[in-house]
């Protein structure tokens, strides 16, 4: 049974090892030991000090007990029953008086190991360089002293009160405590001194944590708004701070008590602190409150919501924002866009939530490949014009392997292949993405780069790459058409991507990992063998910096040659004073991270009251390489870390131009600060507390299965009033808050974007990054906002005609993103519409596009022709899909609501219905047979009869009205 025994513990033991053996590897292939072993350090240095802290004053407790019990005769039957229990656990004494220390040791020593980053904080502590206005303590006290001295704080209270625990047993079994005759209790000097000098440090650290938690108040959200309030800084806090000081004198009692053995006056004395505390930390603040401060509340409390709202819009980074009053313009005249011609052309149509199905259907080229639910919005410098751009990866997809035997899952099946991008702005005449980069090999606008995708948000758990030189190449590179057939080529990883597993224990340390024997069994391992995981960027940066958040939507860029997933990373901070906690999970969950929750992800499910964009983050999709760059030179809580881990990061200054070109605004950053600024737009105390003019988020009213989510931001190129050209921004808008009631108009009270370009390809940063701007409407304006937008686009009668006719054929219209631009002095809403066919291969094409300026809409095949509409026939600007549709897909000349028209005769109606089912047959038929050229001529036909029989009666019934067709061909096909 022995060696049963032993034998279980040393393979507990060698599995355990391989875990920290395997971590070791991975840090060093990396790069960043020194990372690892500062970790592993920290952590085990604060589990000694916690188990030493714990253990020993709870052994010397339970040994002073025993040491110093006294020898004496049982006098009473009372006493003789003691000594026989004493007897009876006498063998079992000295396992227990090490035993039960120890394994409070241990609890103690993981708690204490667990807070192994607030430790390291404290000891590198970095100042703001600004106080607060209670102590006038440097910030630093709170975010990164404070919580170090709390920690002591709850450690020790928990060691002395163990140690009074045990001390009292300890002298309760050994005689040291006794029952007098005929009552009372007998102590000897021993228990009496070690019990007096217990007591008298468990009350002194109590009044130790109590005066720190003086501090805690200016993070406390028990008042109006968080922070110190009127009746904390005029009650509560002297009263804590007179019971701590009456504390520190109880504490001196129990030490006279230890000395003269009088229990009377220490225990008088500590029902007196009891009660003083009571009245004076409880009771006086709350007749302060109810009887002072609520009848007068907003003088009183003015000058602490004002500390709040300036220190929550320092700790979110937004205290600089612009903010400017815009009076929108409801008219569109003719010509109004001729000032804003550069943001009407970059306005972006492809939607990146809705054509990844596209992607998939046309680029995805065999079943293994995959693409992301939600692509990514980049822009590129194509023939020296910059264009906003949708791309993804050409990622794999290991659960469509069709063997999914585990040589194929781990040797044959590594790597997704290439970039596939389309202009955000243009569209193809059959509604298709115009790609700028797409197929297999490569082929496109950009310049060569390295097209293997080893490294993505879809990869394999592990993969086992590299081979000896001469070898076979095992690796499927990409399907190739050879002569006689079908074939593929194949590939052998070159990079350093990983651990080597090209030795016996190597390949044995990682089999116990992944409980997987055949790492360990299979011929495919080689000597050059690497093996390949923590493969999800996100993933990946979290690992390498535990002390980072990082963004919950990476995004690839070709840069310099080679496929960079970009990341942003936070420092984030819960203690700074004044500032208002957010709920990050909550403020970034929004309609995109419900429908694409594998693509887009939420912050954690944690609180912070302070939060900096601090460092930027590449991940090579070839071979891993993580790169990070001090993006905020600032940050007093990067440069703390950055003397923990003085070589992980870089200076910003070392990222090339190209990647600078493509790095952005942080879209989760730019979240959780539109959550704030639902509030605390309102710079004034005295507004602040009435509350009249607070906002909230729209919900989307595009996305029906995440009905009561929030719309999310849109990266886009405009130019807001008063910025001298327009750039790359991040944009969100504001309604007016719900009532009581749960009500809300959906009138627009506010339009925010972030300028998100951040440099050009020669390196140069922009001096305009990070700018907010907000613009803030009138209080009585009647703009719309975005779900009164779709609203008065569902209910337009001559969008419904159109619309029911592209449903014809079991067809589905899909509404894209509704985008909100300030051009033209007024709001302009856009919103593509997609037609999707019935069949498990159908995607969505862009057929018409949707223009709302103040109560006028446009309906047009393009959005050139629909921004006529509503601007008198002449916006002065031209789209960027001028011309796309073709010659026949041209709309109404006017605007909807300009006039029904006269009807055609009744047999050209019926010529343009018979014409459109005849072109809807056709394109079924097209794309079943996988012939897109014949599918685009008859979609092209399609909408030519659609504009034809509108034409011919503008008063078609909604729905399937009478003067609709009767049938429609059903089947995979026709849109």
């Amino acid at each position: 049974m022995l060696t049963l025994v032993s034998v279980a513990i040393l393979l507990i033991a060698f599995i355990s090892f391989t875990q920290v053996y395997t971590e070791v590897l991975w840090f060093r292939q990396i790069g960043a030991s020194q990372v690892f072993r500062s970790m592993w350090l920290a952590r085990g240095l604060t589990f000694l000090i916690g188990f030493v802290v714990m253990a020993v004053p709870v052994w010397l407790s339970l040994h002073l007990a025993f040491k110093h019990r006294p020898v004496y005769a049982p006098t009473t039957p009372r006493q003789e029953n003691l000594d026989r229990y004493r007897e009876a656990i006498e063998p079992l004494r000295r396992v227990a008086t090490l035993a039960i220390p120890g394994v409070l040791g241990v609890l103690s020593g993981i708690t204490a190991s667990a807070q192994w980053s607030t430790v390291l904080e404290w000891l590198n502590a970095t100042s703001f360089g600004s106080n607060d206005p209670q102590f006038g303590l440097d910030k630093s006290f709170y975010v990164f002293v404070l919580p170090g001295l709390r920690l002591i704080g709850d450690q020790l209270g928990m060691t002395i009160l163990l140690s009074l625990i045990a001390a009292l047993v300890g002298h309760y079994l050994f005689g040291g405590i006794r029952p007098g005759e005929p009552k009372g209790v007998i102590l000897t000097k021993t228990a009496q001194w070690q019990i007096g000098i217990t007591v008298a440090l468990l009350v002194l650290i109590q009044a130790g944590r109590l005066w720190l938690s003086r501090y805690d108040r200016l993070n406390s959200t028990g008042g109006i708004v968080p922070g110190v309030t009127y009746v904390d800084d005029r009650a509560a806090l002297p009263a804590m701070a007179i019971v701590a000081i009456a504390a520190v004198i109880v504490a001196l009692l129990f030490v006279y008590t230890a000395w003269k053995g009088n229990w009377r006056i220490s225990l008088i004395a500590t029902a007196t602190l009891i009660v003083l505390g009571g009245v004076s930390i409880v009771a006086y603040p709350a007749m302060v409150q109810q009887f002072q401060v609520n009848p007068s509340q907003q003088s009183l409390e003015s000058e602490y919501i004002q500390r709040n709202i300036d220190a929550t819009r320092e700790a979110f980074d937004f205290s600089d924002i612009d903010v400017t009053a815009y009076d929108p313009s409801t008219s569109g005249e003719r010509g109004a866009l001729r000032e804003d011609a550069e943001t009407a052309a970059s306005i972006r149509l492809l939607d990146p939530n809705l054509v990844s199905d596209t992607f998939r259907q046309l680029q995805q080229v065999r079943p293994y490949y995959s693409f992301p639910q939600q692509l990514d919005v980049d822009r590129y410098n194509i023939d020296g014009q910059k264009q906003d751009t949708v791309i993804a990866l050409r990622e794999l997809n290991p659960s469509s392997v069709n063997n999914q035997s585990w040589y194929n899952r781990a040797i044959v099946y590594t790597h997704g292949f290439g970039v596939v991008a389309a202009n955000g702005n243009q569209r193809n005449p059959d509604g298709e993405p115009k790609f700028m980069e797409s197929d297999i090999p490569p082929q496109g606008d950009f310049p060569d780069y390295e097209p293997r995708v080893y490294f993505g948000e879809n990869s394999p758990e592990y993969s086992i790459v590299g081979a000896e030189k001469g070898a076979t190449p095992r690796e499927l590179d990409y399907p190739s058409d050879e002569e006689g057939g079908s074939g593929q080529v194949n590939n052998t990883f070159t990079g350093n991507g990983g651990p080597s597993v090209g030795n016996l224990f190597n390949r044995l340390a990682y089999a116990l990992k992944f409980q997987d024997e055949q790492i360990l069994l299979s011929d495919a391992v080689n000597s050059e063998s690497q093996i390949l995981y923590e493969r999800h960027p996100r993933e990946r940066v979290e690992k390498l910096a535990p002390f980072l958040k990082v963004d919950g939507d990476p995004y690839p860029a070709v840069v310099d040659g080679r496929i960079k997933w970009i990341l942003d990373a936070y420092t984030t901070a819960k203690d700074y004073p004044y500032s208002t906690p957010q709920p990050l999970q909550d403020a970034t969950e929004d309609s995109t991270t419900a429908t694409a929750p594998n693509s887009v992800s939420t912050l954690p499910d944690e609180e912070v009251n302070y939060i900096r964009n601090s460092v930027k983050v590449t991940v090579d999709a070839y071979d891993g390489t993580v790169d990070m760059y001090q993006w905020d030179k600032d940050d007093p809580v990067l440069k703390t870390w950055m003397k923990i881990f003085p070589d992980l990061i870089k200076p910003a200054s070392q990222m090339s131009g190209d990647l600078m070109s493509h790095v952005r605004y942080p879209e989760d950053l730019f979240k959780v600060q539109r959550e704030l600024l639902n509030r605390y737009h309102v710079t004034s105390a005295s507004e602040f507390y009435t509350g009249q003019d607070f906002w909230t988020l729209p919900t989307d009213p595009t996305r029906e299965a995440t009905s009561g989510l929030t719309q999310p931001p849109f990266y886009m190129t405009l130019q807001m009033p008063g910025q001298e050209t327009p750039s790359f921004s991040l944009t969100s808008s504001f309604i007016p808050a719900r009532s009581s009631q749960g009500e809300s108009r959906n009138n627009l009270t506010g339009f925010l974007a972030a300028d998100a370009d951040a440099g050009n390809t020669k390196g140069e940063v922009s001096e305009g990054y990070g700018k907010l701007r907000l613009l803030q409407l009138p209080r009585n304006t009647t703009v719309p906002g975005p779900g009164q937008a779709q609203n008065n686009f569902n209910t337009a009668p001559e969008v419904q005609r159109s619309l029911n006719l592209l449903r014809q054929g079991e067809s589905q219209v899909q509404n894209g993103n509704l985008l909100t631009l300030p051009v033209g002095g007024g709001l302009l809403y856009v919103q593509p519409v997609y037609v999707r066919s019935a069949g498990e291969t159908s995607y969505p094409l862009l057929q018409h596009v949707l223009v709302a300026f103040g109560e006028d809409i446009g309906f047009a095949p393009t959005l050139d022709e629909a921004l006529d509409q509503v601007f008198g026939g002449d916006s002065g600007a031209q789209a960027g899909d001028a011309g796309a549709a073709g010659s026949g897909a041209s709309g109404a000349s006017g605007g909807i609501g300009e006039g029904e028209g006269e009807k055609a005769p009744a047999g050209d109606l019926e010529e343009a219905l018979q014409q459109a089912r005849k072109a809807m047959e056709d394109s079924d038929k097209a794309l079943k047979a996988g012939d897109f050229a014949a599918y685009g001529e008859a979609q092209d036909r399609l909408k030519k009869a659609i504009d034809d029989a509108v034409a011919a009666d503008p008063s078609i019934a909604e729905g399937d009205g009478a003067s609709a067709p009767t049938e429609a061909p059903a089947g995979e096909g026709g849109n």
